[in-house]
């Protein structure tokens, strides 16, 4: 940079931006600024005929009457006013309306008024007022009002209807005016047109190309660039992060000597935004050498940036800065920097901030000194109450001590904050030595709500329960009145504690101070009745709820259902969701649907299906969720017909079934051996782009295994793997079972191994169903193999049981122990005792039946 900023690294010069710049002299400086603003006459009226002035009264007499009544309007004398309007007159009752609306009004009316016809100049008044009052969609309709119009527009009106657009955001439509005006012949915008234009689109977030082309739209009319178009275009790119090309728009007004302080805080709270704050320091004490001067504002800016950046002590030498210039900085600025400081530990210069605050007649409020507070070990606290009686009032003596209050809880001190509550009530309290010195200050202050509310709030977060319930019960000899957030803390505390019984009291005592209870106050109370599953505590707080127009939160109700139904009391359930309804709420969906589930889960589809029924009669949708269980239900009973009939009925109502609507379909559809509906829904899903995942092809592979087509099947895990759904040890089992099933024990024992490899554990049916099959293919030697390999694993049926999974293995061992392939083998795993439960049995017999296996 030209002015040598020296940790600025030379910039690439660009060709496009200097190109663009080319045409910037300084003989082009235009003496009026873009940020002129239109004077306020309506206490002038010198410019206004002498006939003129009582039409002017006349109407703002009208419009400012109040109330206001729009047969007014109507009235003769409104009408003969409207016939004799000119624009000055409008513009002069515009500037005097001082409500919005009552100047909008007016405004539509005067233009409803036979013989007038607004100008460029009443556009822009009530622009004006639009943009002052951010009324963005009255100005986005007055702007297309005004092109509808075909009113003609001098270039100023224009620039200036456009910076009204940008005042308050509105750059697209700034910039869609500017062309239409241009476009139909309405105007031909000038240099000052343009340098307004950029101004708004620089204020928003347009993108760095539209400000480029409306430059160059600019200079190829033969308009140069000045200081009020470069300003723009640098804010542009400090907003977009155009590091680079901030830099050389910068140096180039900077050689052309367009420099102000405007132009430097603009890049000196952009290089903060950046992180880059020596740089801007740097630029700010360049610019003081050319005698420019940043106000507050950017220097309280880099102390933020500078604290942001953890550099406290630069922000403290920007602070020192900022008081030489003679800026007195207020508490914000004192607030960051004692954050900074907090967070760094440093509690001397925290102090020493403190102490000049004071100095300077800038006290710290609560948050500051809550700050302080949080660093501060004990002795300095007992200095600072010490300091504070000598020269704080009453009342900020209370706000120190409640800051020390707070800093002592966040710090995790509550009982330091408890002792010294009970000492500032004047109670004795046993505490360590150093603790003794605060409660033994000069002055000791009495409690205010706002003490009673740090301390209990956070003995309620610790559960010191009974503490808090002490203090609460000593406020009244403190003639403090509990809050109503002091008594939501103890009640939402105690109930979730399951204490439910003081929590009514609590309320009690809430009503009779003539603090409102809440909607948390009687959903915490309720909530704990839920988890009690007291269903008649409940029905009685939903009552009292409903009296004083409060909802219960879904997820007490919710909790209560599910509880009730995990304890099979589902009809109790069910009868509490009707309750509901006659203290006239409505419940939620959710609780309805774990209602249906409870029914579901003990077999009782007919109660669920009534309760789902019942759902739509009261106008409360089912979502997904619900119709998935209720045709889970169906399908796990049955009925098939039935469940698919809701899947259809869910379509209907625009519902999309999900992945585990489909599922359920599918797995009630195997199940039920109708495996060709079955094939119709998976399709159906697939078409949906319902991706199938392992739970559906699992399902489909049983099924078609079920139905006697392993190859089908024998696709389908194919089709599964090649889309990346890796089969889990369920999938797996199902396979192999499913093969053994259709006498395929060399396909199911090749599955069986994978399966082994990936280090998942087949489980007895699994075993039992490929030594079958290996025994039906003549294979005895193979299943034996497979036996004694269960028996290793430690996978074997309790006989004691009376497992039909038994019997079978006790059939297959039969049939080994007659093989004479196998006989030996069988018999040496007895005798070894490796099948110690067989050994005892008396009826397996060899194969010439002479002598029983003992």
């Amino acid at each position: 940079m030209h002015i040598r900023l020296k940790s600025i690294k030379p910039v690439t010069q660009h060709h496009d931006i200097f190109h663009l710049l080319s045409f910037a002299h300084t003989s082009s400086i235009t003496s009026r600024p873009i940020c002129t603003k239109t004077e306020n006459n309506s206490h002038d009226r010198s410019f206004l005929p002498p006939d003129h002035s009582p039409i002017v009264d006349g109407l703002i007499s009208i419009f400012q009457n109040r109330p206001f009544s729009p047969h007014t309007l109507h009235s003769p004398e409104t009408t003969d006013f409207g016939s004799k309007l000119t624009p000055t007159i409008v513009e002069t009752v515009l500037k005097s309306l001082q409500n919005w609306k009552i100047a909008h009004l007016f405004f539509n009316w005067a233009s409803q008024q036979p013989g007038y016809r607004h100008t460029c100049y009443t556009y822009n008044v009530m622009a004006s007022i639009l943009s002052r009052a951010r009324r963005n969609d009255q100005l986005r309709g007055l702007a297309l009002e005004l092109v509808n119009s075909r009113c003609l527009m001098t270039p100023g009106a224009l620039g200036f209807f456009v910076r009204c657009l940008g005042g308050v955001g509105l750059a697209e439509e700034a910039n869609s005016l500017f062309d239409r005006v241009k476009k139909t012949g309405l105007c031909i915008p000038n240099s000052y047109s343009y340098n307004c234009l950029l101004e708004a689109l620089a204020k928003s977030t347009a993108s760095v190309c539209l400000v480029e082309v409306r430059l160059k739209e600019m200079q190829d009319l033969g308009w140069e660039p000045d200081k009020y178009t470069l300003t723009p275009l640098l804010q542009c790119y400090c907003n977009a992060g155009k590091f680079g090309k901030a830099l050389e728009v910068f140096n180039s007004m900077y050689e052309k000597g367009w420099m102000d302080t405007h132009v430097v805080v603009i890049l000196v709270v952009s290089f903060s935004k950046w992180g880059e704050v020596d740089k801007a320091f740097e630029l700010v004490e360049r610019m003081e050498d050319h005698g420019i001067r940043l106000n507050e504002k950017t220097i309280s800016v880099l102390i933020h940036g500078f604290v942001r950046e953890s550099r406290v002590d630069k922000a403290l030498q920007v602070l020192y800065k900022m008081r030489k210039l003679g800026y007195l900085p207020d508490v914000s600025v004192y607030d960051v920097l004692m954050g900074g400081l907090c967070r760094n530990e440093d509690v001397e210069k925290a102090l020493i901030l403190c102490s000049e605050m004071k100095n300077l007649g800038v006290y710290p409020d609560v948050e500051m000194l809550t700050k302080l507070v949080s660093i501060l070990p004990e002795g300095d606290m007992v200095k600072l109450l010490e300091d504070g009686q000598e020269e704080l009032g009453s009342e900020a003596m209370i706000l120190l001590y409640n800051s020390i209050l707070n800093g002592l809880v966040n710090k995790g001190s509550v009982s330091e904050a408890y002792y010294l509550l009970r000492a500032m009530m004047g109670d004795e309290c046993d505490c360590d030595v150093q603790m003794d010195k605060v409660f033994r200050t000069k002055k000791m202050v009495r409690p205010d709500t706002n003490s009673f509310d740090i301390v209990i709030k956070y003995l309620c977060k610790t559960d010191n329960l009974d503490m808090a319930l002490g203090l609460y019960q000593d406020m009244d000899r403190m003639n403090c009145k509990p809050s109503c957030l002091l008594y939501n803390n103890l009640i939402g505390s105690l109930s979730n504690a399951n204490r439910v019984d003081e929590c009514h009291k609590l309320l009690g005592d809430m009503k009779e101070s003539g603090v409102q209870p809440t909607h948390f106050t009687y959903n915490s109370i309720f909530g704990c009745l839920c988890r009690r599953t007291d269903i008649e505590g409940a029905i009685g707080m939903l009552k009292e709820m409903r009296e004083n127009g409060h909802e219960p939160w879904i997820k007490h109700t919710t909790l209560l259902v599910k509880m009730l139904c995990k304890h099979g009391r589902v009809a109790d359930a069910s009868n509490f969701l009707s309750s509901m309804v006659q203290e006239g709420f409505l419940p939620d969906i959710i609780p309805y649907s774990a209602a249906i589930d409870g029914f579901v889960k003990i077999q009782e589809v007919d109660r669920a299906l009534q309760i789902f029924r019942d759902i739509g009669a009261r106008e409360c949708c089912a979502d997904v969720v619900a119709y998935n269980i209720i045709i889970n239900g169906l399908s796990k009973a049955g009925r098939v017909l039935e469940a698919h009939g809701i899947l259809n009925e869910m379509q209907e109502k625009g519902l999309i079934p999900s992945v585990v609507t489909y599922n359920t379909i599918i797995d009630g559809l195997c199940k039920n051996g109708d495996i060709d509906q079955a094939r119709l829904c998976f399709s159906t899903m697939v078409r949906k782009e319902r991706e199938p995942n392992v739970f559906t092809y699992t399902t489909m592979i049983n099924g078609l295994c079920n139905e006697g087509t392993p190859n089908e099947a024998l696709e389908l895990w194919t089709e599964m793997r090649e889309l990346g759904r890796a089969p889990n040890r369920i999938t797996f089992m199902t396979l192999v079972h499913g093969l053994c099933k259709c006498a395929r024990p060399d396909d199911a024992l090749l599955y069986f191994r994978e399966m082994e490899e990936k280090g998942m554990t087949p489980d007895t049916y699994v075993y039992v169903a490929l030594i079958e099959a290996l025994l039906s293919n003549s294979n005895p030697l193979l299943a034996f193999k497979i036996l004694r390999e269960m028996f290793h694993s430690g996978i074997f049926p309790d006989p004691n049981d009376k497992n039909p999974l038994w019997v079978r293995l006790r059939e297959a061992i039969c049939k080994l122990s007659k093989d004479a392939r196998t006989q030996s083998d069988i018999m040496s795993l007895i005798t070894e005792g490796s099948i110690p439960i067989i050994s005892s049995l008396s009826d397996i017999v060899i194969e010439d039946g002479t002598e029983p296996i003992a």
